[in-house]
């Protein structure tokens, strides 16, 4: 697995039940800010595999990313059943539950 890669799964395995994480907010955590289409990938060909919690993530508007109704409505339900309020239009409040992973850069 590419340096990348490997940092993308383990930030987005850390993101706690109960919160989330945009995909440019993964992209920047694991080393490469403008990386977001790449995390989207990671996330379409490594979750089963790796048992990643994929429906804690959401685009940079607080959103539900999915277009398909049936994976859409599998991600609001798993996020509902971790206490996370998605609204009718599929928006979640980023600023109540934005996970902010600690970093060696913030020390």
């Amino acid at each position: 697995m590419r340096d990348f890669t490997q940092r993308a799964v383990e930030v987005i395995r850390a993101i706690p039940p109960g919160r989330v994480m945009t995909y440019g907010q993964i992209a920047a955590n694991a080393g490469s800010p403008r990386g977001a289409r790449q995390v989207v990938r990671i996330l379409h060909s490594m979750s089963g595999k790796h048992d990643l919690p994929w429906h804690r993530v959401i685009n940079a508007k607080g959103e539900i990313g999915l277009a398909d109704l049936v994976s859409r409505e599998l991600q609001i339900q798993a996020l509902e059943s971790e206490g996370v309020e998605v609204t009718h239009g599929g928006r979640v409040d980023l600023e109540r539950y934005r996970h902010e992973p600690f970093t060696f850069t913030d020390a």
